[in-house]
């Protein structure tokens, strides 16, 4: 087991044992979890950049884009609808059969992911006839998957 000073700088240890109430038993220090209780909810040291904090504050988008964006990233964390996804960023248009034959799911369960995509403006449909093509909705999407597989790519690179 560690202790606070291999994790924190001695300066930093001295404020945070100085900010601790007298009474109370020091907490149990492991590795990233080398923070007091209750550190995680306030400042041990309260310093606030006024003018940092009103630029960011005026830069965070609305709450209910920031509802929006947690949805689509909500979509993206299901390996089956990621999956869904890639198939179309490789693919382009595909029906169902396409998407299900490329993904090893079934049809089923590859209607009901691109049923969510589509409520979430992830994907678009276009009919011939009987028939369904699917496509990612627009370039906005692509970039975001072409970002993201880089960036999962740079830390097994890294690796």
């Amino acid at each position: 087991m560690s202790s606070t000073s291999d994790v924190l700088p001695a300066e930093a240890t001295a404020e945070i044992a100085a900010a601790a109430p007298a009474t109370a038993a020091p907490a149990p220090v492991t590795g990233a979890a080398a923070v007091p209780a209750g550190a995680a909810e306030s400042c041990a040291v309260r310093v606030v950049d006024a003018a940092k904090v009103a630029v960011v504050s005026a830069a965070l988008p609305e709450a209910e884009t920031i509802t929006e964006l947690a949805q689509v990233f909500g979509l993206l964390s299901d390996p089956g609808r990621l999956r869904v996804i890639i198939a179309l960023l490789e693919g382009g248009e595909m029906c169902v059969c396409d998407i299900a034959a490329s993904c090893g799911h079934s049809e089923s369960a590859v209607s009901h992911a691109l049923r969510l995509l589509r409520a979430n403006r992830v994907v678009r449909v276009r009919r011939a006839g009987r028939m369904a093509y699917y496509r990612l909705d627009d370039s906005h999407v692509r970039m975001l998957l072409d970002l993201a597989l880089a960036h999962v790519g740079h830390g097994e690179d890294a690796a």
